[in-house]
């Protein structure tokens, strides 16, 4: 990650590119030996910096034919060897900034949240009615009211301090969590993933990590979008269509992601462990993805684990949705019969096209055929998603093939 900005300082400091890549592989040897040992230092990319540095004024003095010009050179290096001074409180991302700004505590959490995904994130008001699960015109009025609130108390455009980031953290990772859930799975337009969106949302993650080290959630966070984003390379074939979690080639998954993921997630836990507080909704759902993303196949899957996780999940944060995505768990652990029996009682989805895309999946098990018909037409309706509408079209065109 930070190869290519450690490689540009080296460059431009020694006059050569090969030179400078071969410093910084040198560097990070040094670094996968002491590393482990010693820990890894608050600024790792100014640590492989200083290092690479270091081993260019050594190469430079074993040079004996070397001219007064890089003697000098090296003179001035090692009087900026020292490791740049980190503060804990400076934001150093002006997107990030933006976040923080727009989350103002004179803002209820709504009109927080509203403001920030369609200023900062560039959602459009449908894709945040969609997240809300409320109308457009809803999302529209509390965008006009965040924005005349801050007006008028004319807040200023600033980093707020340090005491204040707890009554903000929340909101902040709930933005970044918005953002990365629309690109996850786009609710709208002809693609089934906006990478550019999850991209996006996970750099900010793990700067707002960096920044607040013991918030479990932060780590949580990043944990679950590297665990999610991991399987992009399989979730959509040559053409874009999706592919579901069953029919993916896990052989496509991102490994050393994978692993950043649950490097995360033990962060996480140990920042738990440490406060001595139940696990948030953040690390719960890293925790479902490591599932997922540690499973050899689909059938080898721990779902019970995952309806457990789910059950503690629905404690802290009920939800429809939760509860619908417990449902697909519970099929998988009990039968399609036992899940249908929760989805039939659910209520508050009225108007997605998830409830009845999982139901016909259920009816379509049970042999309920011309039931699973009815309930994937209804779903392809609803949903705005090109890409999502041909794989319930496909879904239905199966079932009335029989």
């Amino acid at each position: 990650m930070e190869a290519a900005k450690i490689v540009a300082t080296l460059t431009r400091t020694v006059g050569d590119v090969g030179m400078a890549e071969d410093l910084a592989a040198d560097a990070l040897v040094d670094a996968l030996s002491q590393w482990p040992s010693t820990g890894v230092p608050r600024n790792p990319g100014a640590w492989l910096t200083t290092v690479a540095k270091r081993k260019a004024i050594d190469h430079w003095r074993r040079q004996d034919t070397l001219g007064a010009k890089y003697a000098e050179i090296a003179r001035d290096l090692e009087t900026r060897l020292d490791e740049p001074a980190w503060d804990p409180d400076h934001i150093d991302d002006d997107v990030l900034r933006l976040i923080f700004v727009a989350t103002h505590p004179v803002l209820s959490r709504e009109n927080q949240i509203a403001l920030t995904l369609r200023v900062v994130g560039g959602l459009t008001t449908e894709e945040i009615a969609r997240a809300f699960l409320t109308s457009k015109a809803t999302v529209a009025q509390r965008i006009v009211r965040a924005k005349k609130t801050l007006a008028e108390a004319q807040i200023p455009f600033e980093v707020p301090p340090r005491d204040q980031y707890p009554k903000r953290l929340s909101t902040v990772l709930s933005v970044i969590y918005l953002i990365y859930n629309e690109g996850y799975s786009a609710s709208f337009g002809q693609r089934w993933i906006r990478d550019e969106l999850c991209r996006e949302a996970l750099r900010l993650g793990r700067i707002l990590a960096a920044l607040v080290p013991d918030e479990p959630e932060a780590h949580g966070l990043v944990a679950l979008m590297e665990l999610q984003t991991s399987r992009f390379a399989a979730r959509a074939d040559s053409t874009g269509r999706p592919v579901l979690l069953e029919d993916q080639d896990r052989t496509a998954w991102d490994r050393g992601q994978i692993g950043r993921g649950v490097a995360a997630l033990h962060r996480a836990a140990a920042a738990i462990d440490r406060r001595g507080t139940g696990w948030g909704p953040y690390a719960l759902q890293a925790a479902l993805a490591e599932c997922h993303a540690t499973a050899p196949s689909a059938a080898e899957t721990d779902w019970h684990r995952i309806v457990t996780i789910y059950d503690a999940l629905l404690q802290i944060t009920p939800s429809p949705v939760v509860e619908l995505n417990r449902a697909v768990a519970v099929a998988m652990d009990s039968g399609p019969a036992a899940a249908l029996e929760i989805v039939d009682g659910l209520t508050g989805l009225e108007d997605s096209y998830l409830l009845p895309s999982v139901r016909g999946e259920l009816l379509a098990r049970l042999g309920r055929t011309d039931e699973a018909a009815t309930e994937f037409d209804r779903a392809a309706a609803l949903t705005d998603n090109a890409r999502e509408r041909e794989v319930l079209s496909d879904k239905l065109a199966r079932i009335r093939r029989g």
